[in-house]
């Protein structure tokens, strides 16, 4: 009696793992399909902006964790990473005394990027409540 089970067990374990290869076949497209998000900052770049913005707003607290959290996420709606981190560099860059750093202060990208972080910066400061 178990050679006659064996058999059929084996058609019943064939039947059931093709039915799962077939659903997780559909799931892969899916998600192949799927747009990446334009938006997406690296993980080391948000982490260093929430530490840079808990530093400023008073120390680390659950609540200037949070905010500034949020504030780079408001970033990221309204930048993209490459803007920003092209913005960034001008903004600490602009610094750099003499004729070495004109070339981050003087060119209009320059101004026009560091104006768009500035408002981003200062919209999400004001929907994510950083004081």
């Amino acid at each position: 009696m178990k050679k006659s089970l064996i058999p059929t067990l084996a058609v019943f374990a064939l039947l059931s793992g093709c039915a799962t290869t077939q659903d997780t076949t559909k799931t892969e497209t899916a998600v192949e399909e799927t747009p990446a998000l334009t938006n997406d900052y690296p993980t080391r770049d948000r982490v260093d902006f929430v530490l840079e913005c808990v530093a400023k707003h008073g120390g680390l607290s659950y609540i200037n964790q949070y905010a500034c959290g949020c504030k780079i996420d408001k970033i990221a709606e309204k930048l993209s990473f490459a803007d920003y981190e092209a913005a960034r560099t001008f903004t600490q860059m602009q610094k750099t005394p003499g004729e070495a750093g004109a070339a981050f202060r003087d060119p209009k990208q320059s101004k026009d990027l560091k104006t768009k972080l500035k408002d981003a910066d200062a919209e999400a400061e004001k929907a994510c409540f950083v004081k």
